[in-house]
């Protein structure tokens, strides 16, 4: 249970470093405002703000009352107003309409905008159509990397995919560049560099020059980082839509993981309360099961249940010394770990219910024959009875694209809608997955207990794409031998090698790959990925613009704007 690092596996760089400069660079924002100020926050920047400065800081650095930036007038008395935004419009409309009421009213106070993670000449233009841009101090606060786990980094920049993807907006990648500059300064340059999409070519360049611009900032600096691969979440579209079935990608999938977070609610915590729980490596029965398949988790969380019992009964033969030493030493654990096996078991109670209720099982299987290609009129008429007992328009949407895509034909969902046909440009899924060999051919049944590839996390019957190209890439160190592949996937310009010799770069760091994937990436291709790297000794780090699933997906793309 649970991927135990090999004894071999290289170290994982602090990252807990972004942290720290994301909130020393926050507080001298905020500081040049001196005395007390109130803050507006878009609800969006919440939670990241929470993991990097508290209340009590902000409270530390004279701010005074807290504000969500919201359609409903704002009632603060201070003299000192200051607005922490995403570099949206109706932001500045927002700003512009507090700003323009305190003109009217006759009354003066000082503003101040902090954009995060940078500011846009669109947002000035908007301040100076407003008549406001004299009256307020604009500011960017370029936090752009949050850490959401000792090897998850997330820009939380969801609108990324739609902006970039479905709208043609390439806004975002001057911030995908500062980022990766931000890491190669702190960490070392990356000696080996893959990528393949539009996107994470333009991102590259973009980043390569701003390196050029500052030469000399990482020359020197032992590289901690071996390899980076960037990769287009257009490539692979498939893996995001199917449904997940390891734990920490179902826990995505039913509660919604929301910056490293997750609210239970009463049905988990057995109590009438809501809870907030943080996932991550900290959380040692989580860890233990987070990259499993969900039918293995049951089994090991009841053995836990039995141990953590033993351990308990052990007090029963002990002498008053005994008694001291284990109430001092071992109860605050073993209550710890009591308190994290009760919600991870009511987590899994919940999403069986839930998936019992949809008939999960069903649905899965129509998701492999699509998949394989195999019983596709079936598969057809599934989709059409889930459009017509309207069980969720998101949910029969998603299956419909899954059909779209792996099947290559606007007749496929021709027959139901074209929607998804624009992204799913010449899919030549079908071709891809026999020339990666996606779909493995198994003997017998696959033991999801000792899973023997990545496939373990779609229950053996496909390897994600995204993952299988990345092995691919690293096994032949360039994209020789997968000219065909990349023909396949419509990106013969946009697939990148390069290499620069690196004499300072040591063996332990070449076992470390940061992965980029722009647009998003699952939890499924995260544990597929911890899965390959300890199959064959390296570890993975990830950035994403922000952590997906096939419902966000969806989503993103029902708010194309017209």
């Amino acid at each position: 249970m649970a991927f135990p690092h090999r004894p071999d596996a290289p170290e994982l760089p602090d990252f807990s470093m972004l942290k720290r400069l994301a909130r020393d660079q926050l507080i001298y924002l905020l500081e040049q405002l001196p005395g007390k100020k109130d803050l507006f926050i878009e609800a969006d920047l919440m939670s990241p703000l929470d993991r990097i400065a508290n209340v009590s800081i902000l409270k530390q650095h004279e701010v005074d009352k807290l504000y969500k930036v919201e359609n409903k007038p704002a009632l603060s008395s201070s003299e000192q107003l200051c607005f922490l935004v995403r570099p949206r419009i109706k932001n500045m409309r927002y700003i512009a309409n507090l700003v323009n009421a305190d003109k009217l009213a006759g009354r003066t106070r000082k503003y101040k905008v902090i954009f995060s993670p940078q500011k846009f000449y669109a947002c000035e233009m908007v301040l100076e159509e407003e008549g406001i841009y004299g009256d307020v101090s604009c500011d960017e606060w370029a936090f752009s990397l949050l850490p959401l786990d000792v090897d998850l980094l997330s820009m939380e920049l969801p609108e990324f995919f739609r902006d970039y993807f479905l709208e043609g907006d390439q806004r975002w990648i001057n911030t995908v560049a500062q980022a990766l500059h931000l890491l190669s300064t702190l960490y070392g340059s990356f000696p080996n560099c893959y990528g393949i999409g539009r996107c994470a070519k333009m991102s590259y360049e973009l980043w390569r020059k701003l390196e050029e611009e500052e030469d000399g900032e990482t020359k020197g600096r032992r590289p901690e980082i071996g390899h980076i691969f960037l990769l287009d979440r257009d490539m692979d579209f498939v893996t995001a839509l199917c449904s997940q079935v390891v734990y920490e990608g179902l826990v995505d999938d039913t509660f919604r993981i929301k910056c490293g977070s997750v609210d239970f609610g009463p049905e988990v915590t057995s109590s009438d309360k809501s809870l907030k729980v943080l996932l991550n490596a900290e959380d040692k029965v989580f860890n233990e099961i987070r990259n499993e398949h969900f039918s293995n988790v049951f089994g090991f969380l009841s053995q836990k249940a039995r141990n953590l019992q033993a351990q308990y009964d052990r007090r029963r033969g002990m002498d008053i010394k005994q008694m001291k030493n284990f109430v001092s030493q071992e109860l605050k654990g073993l209550k710890q770990e009591h308190r994290l096996l009760s919600l991870h078991i009511g987590a899994c109670e919940s999403i069986m219910k839930k998936k019992t209720k949809q008939d999960f099982q069903e649905l899965i299987k129509t998701e492999h024959a699509l998949l394989e290609g195999f019983s596709i009129r079936e598969s057809t008429s599934y989709i059409e009875e889930h459009i017509d007992r309207q069980v969720s328009p998101i949910e029969s949407l998603r299956l419909m694209c899954l059909l779209s895509i792996t099947e290559n034909t606007d007749k496929a969902a021709g027959k139901i809608t074209d929607a998804f046909s624009s992204l799913a440009k010449r899919s030549n899924f079908r071709a891809i997955s026999k020339k990666l060999n996606l779909i493995p051919r198994v003997d017998g049944e696959y033991d999801l207990k000792v899973p023997r590839d990545m496939a373990y996390v779609f229950s053996g019957a496909y390897v994600p794409l995204s993952c299988r190209i990345i092995e691919q890439v690293l096994e032949r160190r360039s994209w020789q031998g997968l000219d065909e592949v990349v023909r396949l996937l419509n990106c013969s310009e946009f697939a990148f090698t390069d290499m620069i010799k690196d004499d300072k770069a040591s063996s332990e760091s070449l076992r470390l790959i940061l992965v980029v994937f722009l647009g998003g990436c699952t939890f499924s291709e995260i544990s597929a990925l911890r899965f390959l790297g300890r199959e064959k000794g390296y570890r993975f780090i990830f950035l994403t613009t922000a952590v997906t699933n096939s419902a966000r997906l969806m989503e993103a793309m029902s708010e194309v704007k017209a």
